[in-house]
């Protein structure tokens, strides 16, 4: 019955979807719903974005492991970057009017950088929808009672989320994200309730929490464990401020009200409610303490949809695993249509240059589908990956390559397409070169990106200039 439940749920978020995808009439529709979003769609779908399957499963495994501490990256770091986009550049950019973060690129930069950030930022995206993947399989396949394999849950979850964000883009998104976020508040919200008076009232809950040291956030005072902590937070915080799935967003909104109020809305509720699943699975601690060691041994992630089983009653499970499904869905369509439309604009435009706005919106369309299969291939080659290893690392690539050119290209005159070149090579270079050799197990390869970005960007900006900034006219928007 229960999974009978789950799949009419994804027939009918699918049959919305579809609806909404009657909107798109061109690429501008497909990709940024037409600028027509107000500032409530701007909060649901920045909100629902941000809060997927790593939220509700990868957050409370961590958090039992690590204390706040260990989720440094997410929630803290995810949502704060939510907050400095609304801040600092959803204004900047949205008055710009440009169908995607890399068209920023080469506006100021030209062609090359333009290239090179877009190569960089759907490569991000690897880990981010591999993450929902895997966690759409772990659900039928828990489901299924493991009739339904991971991997077969994996297929299945992505023709679910397909079969609108092919044909309705951002204003199938939008109006999806919209519903599940309804569906995710008060599915969690009422789980934890009823999951603390399980547990004897949330103030016990809190109160083991305090016990097993769970609150501790600050690491020691050793230069190797703040350096790290530095990272960590500044991965997804700054990293994931150079991704179109942001950037989408900020340019759906129907205002610049809209545009700069709506991620910070969002960024606020992502934190404060990423607390319910840490919540929750602190809770099981004491429900079934036996059961949650186990698991916490063997995968963490099964946590709480083995809490919900075992020990709530059926309504409980249809909210749980509909909150749930809501979270995944909302980011992966999301992930999915966001390197679909930056491979589209910013690499295939090279080649066909003079393409008609409707040849524009079919490749969008086969892009989705081909990213969808390559998704596919590398969750089922990546099983076993922590979910939130999968998220948190993929963020590291745009944090060391495409960050530094666009806060430097909006807030500092004198960066050029040279210190941009620079700040790529010299980012990545430098980051890899931590991954490989023995020194980045002592300072983190990341923040040694970041710096080395930074410094490649200044030197590139203020030495000779040997690279030429060649810049194409911009394409307008369709109406």
């Amino acid at each position: 019955m229960l999974l009978s439940l789950v799949i009419l749920y994804l027939l009918v978020t699918i049959a919305i979807g579809l609806y909404a995808a009657r909107r798109v009439k061109n690429t501008t529709d497909f990709a940024i719903a037409g600028r027509h979003l107000p500032l409530f769609m701007i909060v649901t779908t920045t909100f629902a974005t941000w809060f997927g399957s790593e939220t509700v499963l990868g957050i409370p495994a961590k958090f039992i492991d690590s204390g706040l501490g260990g989720v440094i990256e997410d929630p803290f770091g995810a949502g704060t970057c939510l907050i400095l986009v609304g801040l600092f550049f959803a204004g900047k950019l949205y008055r710009m009017t440009l169908l995607t973060i890399s068209d920023y690129y080469r506006e100021r930069y030209g062609r090359l950088v333009e290239v090179a950030c877009s190569l960089i930022i759907m490569l991000s995206y690897l880990g981010w929808v591999s993450a929902q993947v895997t966690a759409l399989g772990l659900v039928f396949n828990v489901l299924s009672g493991g009739v339904v394999s991971i991997s077969m849950g994996m297929v299945i979850g992505v023709l679910s989320i397909l079969a609108y964000t092919l044909f309705g883009g951002m204003w199938s998104v939008a109006v999806t994200d919209f519903i599940q976020m309804i569906i995710l508040v008060l599915g969690l919200a009422l789980l934890a309730v009823f999951a603390g008076n399980m547990a004897g009232g949330a103030d016990k809950v809190i109160e083991f929490a305090a016990s097993k040291d769970l609150f501790r956030f600050w690491p020691e005072p050793s230069f190797k464990d703040m350096v790290f902590f530095l990272a960590a937070a500044l991965t997804m915080m700054l990293g994931s401020i150079p991704q179109q799935d942001v950037f989408q967003r900020v340019m759906s909104a129907n205002s610049v009200k809209s545009a700069t109020r709506g991620p910070v809305i969002g960024g606020v509720a992502y934190i404060l409610f990423a607390f319910v699943p840490m919540f929750l699975v602190a809770s099981a601690l004491l429900i079934m303490p036996e059961t949650t060691a186990q698991l916490l041994k063997d995968d963490p992630q099964r946590v709480l949809p083995t809490l919900v089983l075992e020990k709530m009653p059926f309504v409980m499970q249809v909210m749980f695993f509909g909150a749930l499904l809501s979270a995944i869905k909302s980011t992966a369509s999301a992930t999915l249509l966001a390197p679909s439309v930056t491979f589209t604009e910013n690499i295939w435009r090279q080649f066909r240059p003079a393409g008609s706005d409707k040849a524009n919106l079919r490749t969008m369309r086969i892009t989705v589908l081909v990213f969808s299969a390559a998704v596919l291939a590398y969750s089922i080659r990546m099983q076993g990956t922590p979910i939130y290893e999968l998220v948190s690392g993929a963020y590291q690539v745009p944090l060391v390559g495409a960050f530094v050119p666009l806060v430097c290209g909006l807030y500092w005159q004198r960066a050029t397409t040279q210190g941009a070149v620079f700040a790529v090579l010299l980012g990545i270079g430098v980051w890899l070169a931590g991954l490989a050799m023995p020194w980045g197990e002592e300072f983190p390869a990341q923040l040694a990106g970041l710096l080395a970005s930074l410094a490649g960007m200044v030197a590139g900006s203020l030495a000779p200039q040997w690279v030429s900034n060649v810049r194409t006219p911009h394409r307008p928007l369709a109406a």
